[in-house]
């Protein structure tokens, strides 16, 4: 016992540099994201100013009450699930055919020309793009105007139309992010043994049947994480993506208004602190539950395919 008591010390002792290196992320983590979290309280309290949080009026669960009864969260619900369903879905399948097709190019140097590409848009302001949006689809001089000018057609007014933009929005969403999701799965790829696709060719095996056989198989496990890391923020949308694109439109909030952007008018507008505090603690909520039912689901179909 004297001795390994003595390893341990002696361990401790060369490893302080390591723990001082430590020291300083683990104070900003606790710092960031960790004091925050006593602001919470403000979700169960009638928040005001000249108060502070400590200060105001306890309320329990009325500003819960006031989301979940109010006539708009039907709406919200709707439109963040759905079109983050949507973005999930359709970003799984472009992610991994573009990882595929980046596999399947020989040439190192044309691959990572095609990553940089790709990768590109990732960094790219929401702002930004939702100026390039509007130089389309700006209804006085919008290019697709122009264009419908010249084939003799009527000019619309894009920003009035509800139907079109759950997929201007999938778009504009894969279009920055799918680059980003790629590389991942195309970093898998690179880690399958060559020997099995030597085996299938030598059977007889098509591309096709490699990609069934071999790389979907091999990529599954990633796609589970991927996923669900995804789905526990089913219930937080892209702030960026659903206010800056459409410009905050009133018109088509129908399609447009996620739990994100209301919580932003309910704060910036009424200037309601506590119903503001409350709308995201119950998304972070929503979020954990449905990361913990997912895991277990996928690991009750494989255990191995469980985040943790």
């Amino acid at each position: 016992m004297n001795k390994n008591s003595k390893k341990r010390r002696r361990l401790s002792a060369n490893d302080m540099q390591l723990y001082c290196l430590c020291l300083i992320p683990m104070l900003l983590v606790f710092a960031f994201n960790y004091v925050p979290m006593l602001g919470t309280i403000m979700a169960f309290k009638d928040y005001r100013y000249d108060q502070g949080i400590l200060g105001s009026r306890w309320i329990g669960l009325k500003n819960f009450k006031t989301f979940l009864m109010g006539g708009e969260f039907p709406k919200l619900v709707r439109n963040t699930v759905g079109m983050n369903f949507i973005f999930i879905v359709v970003g799984l399948v472009c992610s991994v055919a573009l990882a595929i097709l980046m596999y399947r190019v020989t040439s190192r140097l044309f691959t990572k020309v095609y990553q940089t590409i790709f990768i590109l848009p990732y960094f790219v302001s929401w702002v930004l793009v939702a100026y390039i949006v509007y130089a389309f689809l700006s209804p006085s001089a919008g290019v697709l105007n122009k264009i419908m000018i010249m084939c003799n057609l009527e000019e619309q007014n894009w920003y009035s139309k509800t139907s079109i933009w759950p997929g201007i929005l999938t778009i504009c969403n894969t279009w920055k992010n799918v680059g980003m999701d790629s590389i991942y799965y195309y970093a898998a790829l690179m880690s399958i043994d060559a020997t099995l696709f030597e085996a299938a060719e030598v059977d007889g095996a098509k591309n096709f049947d490699k990609v069934k056989n071999i790389i979907i198989p091999s990529l599954v496990p990633l796609m589970t994480i991927l996923t669900i890391m995804k789905i526990g923020g089913i219930f937080v949308a892209d702030f960026g993506l659903f206010y800056q694109v459409p410009r905050n439109v009133g018109a088509l909030y129908d399609v447009t208004d996620v739990i994100s952007t209301y919580n932003f008018r309910v704060m910036r507008d009424i200037g309601n602190m506590g119903l503001g505090t409350a709308i995201s603690l119950f998304q972070s909520v929503v979020g954990i539950i449905l990361v913990l039912i997912t895991n277990s689901l996928s690991k009750k179909i494989d255990k191995d395919l469980g985040l943790f």
